[in-house]
């Protein structure tokens, strides 16, 4: 669920890392099994010595994350009409969220265009200092419901360059909503977006990479439109009702197995 180990490096206490894997392992692998979310993780965790691995992919609710909830209201709190360019990201604001690229990113945009604004949705232990350092950039807060599900719809463009994510629901939710995204290729975004079709992927760590397709994303309005129409179709395909299913089949194996070995 979390990469706990790959944490310890953003808060002074990198050399742990290894003694934080490994305990994480052994608790592990004690389990009957441990579910994944996606394909590319359970290869990970295999080659690191993980046992019994399951894929049991993440849903979204697309009923809540919506298109239909843009708000113009919302876009004009912000200072801007709907045919200026709003950059959004949404996630805890910390410092494995990797949110200085977003910043830079961000700075070539309005390079680019002047008149786009940077909402960031979220909150965490550098919202006060990086609110104090850019107090330009429109700091949102913590949102959520249906308040959440209009900021991401009143967005245009999605940035999320975290590199310690197993999953990343916000990917999804970002899809769901209609937004062109612009993230690393792994975790959901791997999963789930197609480059040029659905999302742009930079390579992971791949800062220039990210920055330029930001920029050109940012000034291709056509090509944000399809993005984040294709977007939305996908996530259309990614239903909590058949995930719900699969895991309560794996579930109902492992018990039969149990049972099994105890006759």
């Amino acid at each position: 669920h979390t990469n706990f180990h790959s944490y310890s490096k953003h808060y002074g206490f990198g050399m742990l890392e290894p003694l934080i894997a490994g305990y994480l392992k052994r608790f592990h692998n004690r389990a009957a099994c441990t579910f994944v979310p996606t394909r590319e993780l359970r290869a990970q965790l295999a080659g690191e010595g993980y046992r019994d691995l399951l894929v049991v992919a993440r849903g979204v609710d697309t009923r809540l994350f919506n298109p239909a909830h843009h708000s113009t209201e919302l876009r004009n709190s912000w200072g801007v009409s709907d045919n200026d360019l709003i950059v959004i990201h949404v996630g805890r604001i910390a410092p494995e969220k990797n949110l200085p690229l977003v910043l830079a990113a961000f700075d070539e945009i309005k390079r680019r265009l002047p008149s786009s604004r940077l909402v960031l949705v979220g909150d965490g232990p550098q919202r006060a200092e990086l609110q104090q350092r850019h107090a330009q950039h429109i700091f949102a807060g913590m949102r959520r419901g249906a308040d959440l599900a209009a900021h991401y719809a009143s967005g245009d463009l999605f940035l999320f360059p975290s590199l310690t994510e197993t999953f990343g629901n916000v990917t999804v939710e970002a899809m769901a909503s209609g937004l062109a995204v612009v993230a690393y290729d792994y975790a959901a975004a791997r999963e789930h977006l197609v480059h040029g079709e659905t999302g742009l992927l930079a390579p992971f760590d791949d800062a220039r990479t990210f920055i330029r397709l930001a920029a050109d994303s940012a000034v291709d309005s056509a090509l944000r439109t399809k993005l984040g129409r294709n977007a939305r179709l996908a996530a259309e395909r990614i239903d909590w009702d058949e995930v719900v299913e699969e895991f309560a089949l794996a579930l109902q194996g492992l018990a039969q197995t149990r049972v099994a070995s105890q006759a």
